[in-house]
């Protein structure tokens, strides 16, 4: 199927499939300067983005029938086969020369299979996963890494720049964004690991997590993840436990140190922190866990009901 040679558009229609915890922050800021039309499974997510101005798909195919741009926020490899190439998939609409970008984190190898496929209905992909969170989603100040085709990035510009504050261009392929989210990845998730430990070494001291975190996230030992999923931690131990906001899954790191370390493997390259970090994570999810936040590995390693020493 030919490519279209249409100038792309300064304000491109853009399709959102998928309104989970980024996807629909970033659909809503979207719709404050773009056209967008968008699909989830969920009619009350659906519902909220139609609030802020978005037009609503039955289907991920009739979101993206009139679409130059589809972006994909969905949670892992599954969700995009179907998303894409499903019953009511995306491809049995694209037009020709139509730019999906994939800013789901699934790995080098699944972006350069997803983009060799959707070459076959003439869409190009943009390998753009995205980091910062759902707060940051809505005001255009998350980090995207980007693997594409020249052609296909400057077609998809105006949406990465509208949801972006710092965009790097690590490569001219599907597969290269990937593979430095991975590396993004690998160290977000030993973080959390570490800052899980020092919170339950605190306890075991009979030291106050909070006065630790705070503390702590003043200095040199602190980080971005410390200072962010430490409170969260510690509030897994007050009287307000089961109001702890999931903010990001547990279950997603699962997933994500699970490629962390296959790519690694594959590269021959040693990686025992994200090694042993994707175990605690796995036990996080044996524990019942899978879908609290991931601050809530601290109680793998120091239980609620463990006694303060």
């Amino acid at each position: 199927m030919p490519l279209s040679d249409h100038t792309p558009a300064t304000s491109p229609r853009t399709a959102v499939i998928g309104l989970g915890a980024m996807g629909l922050p970033m659909a809503r800021h979207l719709a404050g300067a773009l056209p967008v039309t968008v699909f989830d499974i969920s009619a009350e997510r659906r519902a909220l983005a139609v609030a802020d101005g978005a037009a609503e798909a039955a289907t991920p195919a009739d979101a993206a029938r009139d679409a130059d741009v589809v972006l994909l926020a969905v949670r892992d490899q599954a969700q995009v086969d179907s998303a894409l190439f499903g019953e009511d998939g995306v491809v049995r609409t694209v037009r020709p020369g139509t730019v999906v970008i994939l800013t789901s984190t699934v790995g080098p190898d699944v972006a350069r299979a997803t983009a060799a496929a959707l070459a076959g209905h003439g869409a190009l992909l943009v390998d753009a996963p995205v980091s910062g969170g759902p707060t940051r989603a809505g005001t255009g100040d998350l980090l995207i890494v980007v693997g594409a085709e020249p052609a296909a990035l400057e077609t998809a510009r105006p949406v990465l720049d509208r949801l972006a504050s710092t965009l790097t261009v690590i490569g001219g392929h599907p597969g290269d964004g990937q593979a430095l989210k991975a590396i993004n990845q690998l160290l977000a998730g030993v973080h959390i690991a570490a800052a899980a430990e020092a919170v339950a070494l605190a306890r075991g001291l009979g030291l106050d997590p909070r006065t630790v975190i705070d503390s702590l996230s003043q200095g040199a030992a602190g980080s971005f993840m410390f200072a962010d999923r430490g409170p969260r931690m510690a509030q897994a131990y007050g009287d307000d436990a089961e109001a702890v906001e999931v903010r990001s899954r547990l279950d997603i790191f699962v997933k994500d140190m699970g490629i962390v370390t296959g790519i690694a493997k594959n590269a021959h390259v040693p990686v025992p922190l994200a090694s042993a970090a994707e175990q605690l994570y796995l036990l996080g999810e044996r524990a019942g866990l899978a879908g609290r936040d991931d601050s809530s590995i601290v109680t793998v390693l120091s239980p609620v009901d463990g006694e303060d020493r």
